[in-house]
């Protein structure tokens, strides 16, 4: 398919075209192919132990998928027979502390200063960039928000190390005990599952709303000295502030304009696909979300038929969710779509194939026209009656 076998005086040479695809060992039948690699080099890790986390926050208020990572940290350690720190740069961030303790975290490091104040990424990665170099973790994870897509692969590369981004799943490999990093590739069509071999510490961006919070402890609601409550597993970070430069100058910050809607704080969400015909159709899902106190969704060929705006999309290149409920309406379910829903507590799929892929993961299936089945359930819901 590459032209990277030549046949020279009878003998195969593989010329600079191959790409180490493995075709050509599959295909031959005399069994005379094989790729060798460069041989493993022994690295001593030794030196590097636990679990880290970035806790994001903005103006003080702790991002949501932080006390997921935590959750998915603790669980991690865990596994590893280690420890799980925390690293939390900002300004004015003693009301958040009880909070985070909740999580299981064993030491906190805080960098707590007026130069922190706004999110800009060459200042967060120098706290950051130090914190690594003296505590060595093992694993460093971080949310893939806008600011932790930006902040991260600056932090990895100027340590030197691997990151993988966007990652919807986390786990320990029982034998070699590294990370296995596991994310959608190739525009969502596979997962892969990606390790750092040759480097430390691991590092992984985790999409919001993919894996569980989970709090350990319920937090104490007198937190008039929380920095005194938790002194014992609280370290301050000493830095000189006029160390810490940046090339950008903060304009101003102004909030979005326009629609504004988060489908991350609905319990309910009823999305509306392909199936539902066109963009005046929306309106029927508009009133089963309604009902249900919800909101509304959809998938990207909706949004990309311009039936409805993109800050309803769910999916790989929309939004994550994992509402308590999730309602698919004319929904095949491409792994683009379910990458974005599948956590969700209940799935519940109308759809007129039966073998639509969205029923693979679906706790509740209902084949049929969606036509007629949603304003039934509108009907029996009004009434107060049982729709399933």
């Amino acid at each position: 398919m590459y032209d990277a076998i030549e046949i020279t005086g009878k003998l195969a040479r593989i010329n600079d075209n191959c790409i180490f695809c493995g075709a050509c060992i599959d295909a031959c039948k005399f069994k005379s192919i094989e790729i060798t690699g460069i041989p493993e080099q022994d690295f001593d890790f030794s030196g590097y132990e636990g679990v880290m986390v970035f806790i994001e926050q903005h103006q003080g208020s702790v991002a949501e998928v932080s006390y997921e990572l935590l959750s998915e940290g603790r669980k991690l350690a865990d596994t590893l027979g280690t420890k799980l720190y925390g690293i939390l740069p900002g300004y004015d961030l003693k009301e958040r502390i009880a909070d985070i303790f909740c999580y299981g975290i064993d030491r906190l490091y805080i960098a707590e200063n007026e130069i922190f104040k706004n999110n800009i990424d060459d200042i967060y990665s120098k706290i950051l960039v130090q914190a690594i170099n003296r505590y060595r973790p093992d694993i460093f994870l971080g949310g893939a928000t806008s600011f932790g897509r930006t902040l991260l692969p600056k932090v990895a590369a100027i340590i030197k190390t691997g990151l993988t981004a966007d990652c919807t799943e986390l786990s320990i490999d029982p034998d070699k005990k590294i990370l296995l990093q596991t994310r959608p590739t190739f525009g969502g069509n596979i997962l892969a599952t990606i390790i750092t071999r040759n480097a430390r510490p691991q590092m992984a961006t985790v999409r919001p709303h993919v894996m569980a919070k989970a709090a350990i402890n319920q937090p104490d609601n007198n937190r008039t000295d929380n920095y005194l409550k938790y002194a014992g597993k609280i370290e301050f970070l000493k830095f000189d502030p006029l160390n810490f430069k940046t090339k950008y100058k903060l304009l101003s910050q102004e909030k979005e304009s326009g629609q504004s809607i988060n489908l991350t704080d609905y319990d309910v969400i009823v999305s509306g696909g392909r199936g539902i015909g066109g963009p005046d159709n929306f309106a029927l899902i508009k009133e089963l979300a309604d009902v249900l106190g919800g909101v509304v969704g959809a998938s990207r060929a909706a949004v990309d038929s311009n039936w409805i705006s993109y800050p309803h999309q769910v999916g790989q290149t929309g939004k994550t969710v994992n509402p308590k409920v999730y309602i698919a309406c004319g929904i095949s379910g491409a792994i683009q779509h379910l990458a974005g829903m599948q956590t969700s507590d209940i799935v519940i799929a109308i759809n007129k194939d039966p073998y639509a892929p969205i029923f693979k993961i679906a706790n509740y299936g209902l084949v049929g026209d969606l036509f007629e089945i949603i304003p039934r359930l509108i009907k029996k819901i009004k009434s107060g009656k049982s729709s399933i």
